[in-house]
């Protein structure tokens, strides 16, 4: 081999290491935040472990991660996949957190009646709780935005990490199964919040404790006054994929078969309208009984009605 062609060889072959040294910058600010930024357990460099658990299935992390702004950015133009993003993963976890908490409350609180678990069970699932503990295990970092998403601070929505959080309560449940995710859950979700749930039971705030959970009062509420459990109706729905708004109407059956409006309202997610609707039946139906509260004592005591003095 010639000098010419050894200098070319070198030459070529440098140029093929600056290449692949490019290749993988990219690949190291493009990967995945399930392998970039998860917290990995000591030893482990393969992005496959989550909080102590390994993957068999890393995709699935991935996608519990990946927001719908992430997917409508790659594919604007054409149909939406439903499977391109967290939101079904969200729809199962709900599922499995609540089934999850409600076993631990029964079999750790034999003492407490059906109400007070009810109460347990609304503030541990609340979005509000959620959002704590993603922030706390820092979640909001690994997540897979779109860029709109994360130039308006997405990473530190808490409504967008309570959902992450539930898509990869399911990711954890389809590939580890209900041991794997209900571990997860015990760890990061009930025994953080072991201590403040007395607190709970004896709150003063008027959903009983279930921080931000208006659906779990309203249903308390309408459970008291004997009625049925209420039902969430979406009634409308507008916007993009990445940008909608559904209107819900919460409603419950009367006394004489009928089916009767307590509220409505709009939300960016169907469970934020949910709860918006069950927020302002609830203050209606607290509006009410204290109103009719007002009325009888005024007419027990001969005095006149409140109606009447607010009128005048």
């Amino acid at each position: 081999m010639t000098t010419r062609q050894n200098l070319a060889e070198r030459s070529s072959k440098s140029s093929r290491r600056t290449s692949n040294a490019a290749a993988l910058a990219v690949e190291a600010v493009d990967k995945p935040a399930s392998a970039r930024q998860v917290p990995l357990s000591a030893g482990d460099r393969s992005g496959e472990r989550f909080y102590g658990y390994k993957f068999k299935n890393p995709e699935l992390l991935k996608l519990a991660l990946t927001h719908s702004s992430l997917a409508y950015e790659s594919n604007p133009e054409g149909p939406r996949d439903p499977g391109s993003d967290n939101e079904r993963l969200e729809f199962l976890g709900d599922a499995v957190l609540g089934l999850v908490v409600a076993e631990a409350l029964y079999r750790r609180q034999p003492a407490l009646r059906e109400g007070d678990l009810t109460r347990l069970r609304a503030s541990l699932v609340s979005s509000r709780h959620l959002a704590q503990v993603a922030q706390r295990i820092q979640l909001g970092p690994m997540l897979l935005l779109g860029r709109g998403e994360a130039h308006s601070g997405g990473q530190r929505k808490p409504a967008l990490l309570a959902n992450a959080l539930e898509a990869v309560i399911a990711a954890l449940y389809l590939d580890g199964g209900l041991t794997s995710a209900r571990s997860f859950i015990q760890r990061h979700i009930i025994q953080p919040a072991e201590a403040n749930l007395s607190g709970v039971l004896h709150s003063s705030e008027p959903i009983s404790g279930a921080v931000g959970d208006y659906k779990s009062a309203l249903q308390e509420r309408l459970q008291s006054t004997g009625h049925t459990q209420p039902q969430y109706i979406v009634t409308d729905q507008s916007g993009p994929d990445h940008q909608k708004r559904f209107r819900i109407e919460v409603r419950v059956a009367s006394n004489d078969g009928t089916t009767l409006t307590l509220a409505s309202a709009e939300g960016s997610t169907k469970k934020q309208a949910q709860q918006e609707a069950a927020r302002l039946a609830f203050a209606n139906l607290i509006s009410k009984a204290q109103a009719k509260t007002s009325y009888k004592a005024d007419a027990a005591t001969g005095g006149e009605p409140a109606q009447q003095k607010v009128a005048r």
